[in-house]
């Protein structure tokens, strides 16, 4: 049986194809079970691989997705989810119990049940972004937006800081006419 034939993938399609997108799954040679392996095996930059991180928030299960050049802020995921407790990562069976998929196959979308969910800004700096399909060989790629808008996730500048100084990413904001200096 093909990757792309399992029950997972075809979650992760079936939401793709309601959201009116194509579908973009790609079944890899290689693994994808981490980032880099993930980059590699697209042929991509690091950072346009969506790592999609399970925690718990109070006993409630939330989701960051941390671009690839990345590492989640965990401290941080609380106040940008707007909710209160601590923060744990729970164990690999509770991730599936959750989900529906294996670590290593997390994919943001095709949840057993949604989830909020909270997504890295920096990722916004790539057309184009690759994220877990349900399988650790096979990924499928999105826009942050569409991301976004199949998650119902929110885009937040403060869950995750660059693995190294080269990584880092700056948002760029226009000043508004209101308050330009004359």
């Amino acid at each position: 049986m093909s990757h792309l034939e399992r029950p997972t993938v075809n979650r992760v399609r079936d939401v793709l194809v309601g959201a009116g997108r194509e579908d973009t799954i790609i079944e890899l040679s290689d693994t994808a079970r981490s980032a880099d392996d993930a980059a590699k095996s697209v042929g991509c930059e690091l950072g346009a691989i969506v790592k999609s991180l399970v925690f718990t928030i109070d006993n409630r299960f939330v989701m960051a997705l941390v671009a690839g050049d990345h590492k989640c802020i965990e401290d941080n995921l609380a106040n940008a989810l707007k909710i209160k407790g601590s923060v744990r990562r729970p164990q690999a069976s509770e991730v599936k119990a959750i989900t529906g998929f294996s670590i290593g196959g997390v994919s943001p979308i095709g949840l057993l049940r949604p989830i909020p969910t909270v997504i890295d800004g920096s990722m916004k700096r790539f057309e184009q972004v690759y994220a877990a399909a349900g399988h650790p060989h096979c990924v499928f790629s999105t826009s942050i937006r569409d991301l976004v808008r199949m998650t119902s996730g929110i885009i937040s500048y403060g869950i995750a800081s660059p693995n190294s100084p080269e990584f880092a990413y700056s948002p760029s904001f226009t000043r508004s006419k209101t308050f330009a200096k004359k």
